[in-house]
């Protein structure tokens, strides 16, 4: 695509599409399946690895629907929660490599799990073949309205001047929750000591409680308590201001040049995937994309859109992994 919809990071990384050209390269003979016009020849299964209502879930029904609507094949969503979405992430990278079986991705499965875990059932580098981004869902950096800390600076002088002190709230171990904060304290030199929960739910409450101090979730989980006033935002994750709060300053405007991260969605096949059925899938993502109805509940659910590539695609998850692999590694972070 001559010019990709993206938030920075993607389109930074976009630039060096030879990273993530092992992914597509192997299996995908150019003319096999013809043009992809035949496809799909029966149900599509899109599996997500995370219950219903989450907010993956809800943008996966989201383009099931039309792409069922534009391929006239019922598009079904399959929840498979567990290890992180790492068991969804397998069972695609078994499944037949004939595109009647997708993963909608997060960083977990492809960029984090391998690092996190001692094992998963998949090598994210060889057993997908990527079809495309869709959404990126910024995090922002929060704590309470109530607790004299007016922006990430004095956030920041106060964890220097008492190492350790305060705490930060995350939905468990290895989420982008987590991590975010992590990779703050690396690029700052500050330390926060880590209180895990089951879910952002508990961990709002907490915070919004006193029992923690900051923490670091989607826009869309925490604004209802910004809105509220119980609770009081920062900074944002993205490099540039997101028009979900475009009045928050980023982290790295504030002093933390290049900090970015968050959560994005993809779709990916299994490996050796016919790549006129890569592409044919790709056509039609980036078309939904491009609706209006589609752009306008994608806004709602809280989520930027994303479009790209297979290629540039296959590059993002690249530099995604070689990321969050370091932040995991210098954390310490497993899980067995």
């Amino acid at each position: 695509m001559g010019n990709p919809q993206t938030p920075s990071r993607a389109r930074r990384a976009f630039t060096r599409t030879t990273l993530g050209l092992s992914l597509l390269a192997a299996g995908h003979p150019a003319g096999a399946q013809g043009d992809g016009a035949e496809y799909p020849s029966r149900t599509v299964t899109v599996l997500v690895g995370y219950p219903p209502g989450n907010a993956t879930d809800t943008i996966a029904r989201l383009l099931a629907e039309r792409f069922a609507a534009r391929l006239r094949r019922p598009f079904i969503i399959e929840n498979r929660p567990g290890q992180g979405s790492s068991l969804a992430a397998g069972a695609v990278a078994r499944s037949n490599p004939d595109g009647h079986t997708l993963l909608l991705t997060a960083p977990a499965a492809m960029a984090i799990n391998p690092a996190l875990y001692a094992r998963v059932p998949y090598d994210p580098q060889r057993d997908f073949a990527p079809i495309g981004l869709c959404s990126w869902l910024p995090y922002v950096l929060v704590v309470r309205a109530d607790a004299g800390i007016g922006s990430l600076a004095e956030l920041l002088a106060r964890a220097r001047a008492q190492p350790g002190r305060l705490s930060f709230s995350s939905s468990g171990n290895g989420t982008i929750s987590q991590l975010l904060m992590v990779l703050l304290s690396q690029r700052t030199d500050t330390q926060f000591t880590h209180v895990p929960y089951k879910g952002s739910a508990q961990a709002h409450t907490d915070l919004i409680g006193g029992q923690v101090d900051v923490n670091f979730d989607t826009i869309t989980a925490l604004m209802p308590h910004i809105r509220a006033g119980r609770l009081r935002a920062l900074a944002t994750s993205s490099l540039t201001r997101t028009p979900f709060a475009p009045d928050v300053p980023t982290v790295a405007e504030q002093g933390v040049p290049g900090f970015e991260g968050g959560a994005w969605l993809g779709f990916v096949a299994a490996a050796t995937t016919p790549r006129p059925i890569l592409d044919r899938l790709n056509r039609e993502l980036n078309q939904i994309l491009d609706e209006a109805d589609t752009r306008r509940r994608m806004t709602d659910a809280g989520s930027e859109i994303l479009k790209s590539t297979p290629e540039e695609f296959a590059s993002f998850i690249r530099a995604e992994q070689l990321k969050w692999a370091r932040v995991v590694k210098e954390s310490g972070t497993r899980v067995d």
